[in-house]
């Protein structure tokens, strides 16, 4: 195993390999900000995905490389060209899925540092030499972070600083004029089974409109978002701004930075909210929000996570492993419309 004591001055280049998702990216710009901070000289390289990359890309101070999971196995070829010849001092491998396992395969450094064995799988402890400390409890932004320890380094601060470009903010400003409290809904995770049900989004639209709230509607160009979309709308008696399919993730960034409360569940948009300041109520059975909700301030969301272990694995949400998923049909049902009008009026007297 490499000895890392040759840190005790910057190295010259590191990679960073994280591909997806949209959340998880963001949970990788605070390192990189630590990065930046401490080795200002180094030469980041980030290994990225397509989607992703649009919403990170603008990054300064970072060379991407753009991997297509889509194009199969061309994806690997373009960026094993890519790669051809260069060598890095490390690689921080930050996903074990396996097709970032293979991904890693192409990166020549003599330092590869991955997870513990605990938070690993597909193999992820071939494609590494040294792990991340063990550890128990830890949201997956701290998790990340604990990637610079075997560096020398610590994240101390945890700064995003999302490049958002001014036509982003125009976009922005044009579809939210003026200072109106706004709530942004995002309905759609990219899990099917952590969505709410339509209804129950129209009724809390209807509840927030009725408090003098404007409500926005956010979601990407899918036919499936936009269908979901069309549903809450149907079901709504208020009229919210819709705007699915219609913006950017730059635009989207731009609007959350607008929001005065994103009301998500566990997605890429809770934690884009969250890296631009906007407090969440997030919607959480099917994951839990101590390990993947907002980072920042979670004082607003629903947590229904410990009810659905119990329903569906017959035990306490404490004994099951960290990070368990419970992506059952209905469990979002646990929670209630009075559960979400409840935080909403809780935040709402917060920021009166």
């Amino acid at each position: 195993m490499p000895d890392v004591s040759f840190f005790r001055t910057p190295p010259q280049s590191l990679c960073l390999l994280r591909l997806s998702a949209l959340g998880d990216v963001t949970h990788v710009v605070p390192l990189v900000r630590t990065l930046q901070t401490h080795w200002p000289q180094t030469r980041l390289s980030w290994i990225v995905g397509r989607l992703e990359h649009r919403l990170v890309g603008d990054i300064p101070g970072v060379e991407f490389l753009v991997f297509d999971k889509s194009a199969g196995w061309r994806g690997f070829r373009s960026l094993r060209a890519g790669l051809a010849g260069r060598r890095f001092d490390a690689l921080l491998h930050l996903q074990v899925a396996l097709r970032a396992n293979l991904v890693s395969a192409l990166v020549r450094a003599p330092l590869r540092i991955g997870y513990d064995r605990a938070r690993s799988r597909d193999l992820h402890g071939l494609f590494v030499n040294r792990r991340i400390a063990a550890r128990h409890g830890e949201h997956v932004l701290d998790a990340m972070a604990s990637f610079l320890e075997p560096l020398g380094l610590r994240q101390i601060e945890v700064r995003w600083d999302l490049p958002i470009p001014d036509e982003a903010r125009e976009f922005a400003a044009r579809h939210l004029p003026g200072d109106a409290p706004t709530l942004l809904v995002s309905p759609c995770s990219s899990h099917r089974l952590r969505n709410w049900r339509p209804d129950r989004y129209a009724a809390v639209i209807d509840h927030v409109a009725r408090r003098g709230w404007r409500v926005l509607l956010c979601g990407g160009p899918s036919a499936q978002e936009r269908a979901f979309g069309d549903a809450i709308v149907e079901k709504a008696k208020s009229t919210p701004i819709d705007l699915i399919g219609k913006d950017t993730l730059k635009r989207l960034l731009a609007l959350l930075e607008r929001a005065t409360l994103v009301l998500a569940p566990d997605s890429g948009p809770m934690h884009m909210a969250n890296a631009v300041g906007t407090p969440v109520l997030g919607l959480h059975a099917a994951s839990n929000p101590a390990r993947s909700g907002p980072y920042s301030d979670r004082r607003w969301c629903v947590d229904r996570y410990d009810a659905a272990a119990r329903r569906f694995r017959g035990k306490p949400a404490s004994a099951l492993p960290w990070g368990t998923k419970l992506e059952y049909e209905g469990v979002m049902d646990l929670i209630e419309v009075a559960d979400v009008i409840e935080r909403f009026e809780a935040f709402a007297r917060e920021v009166a």
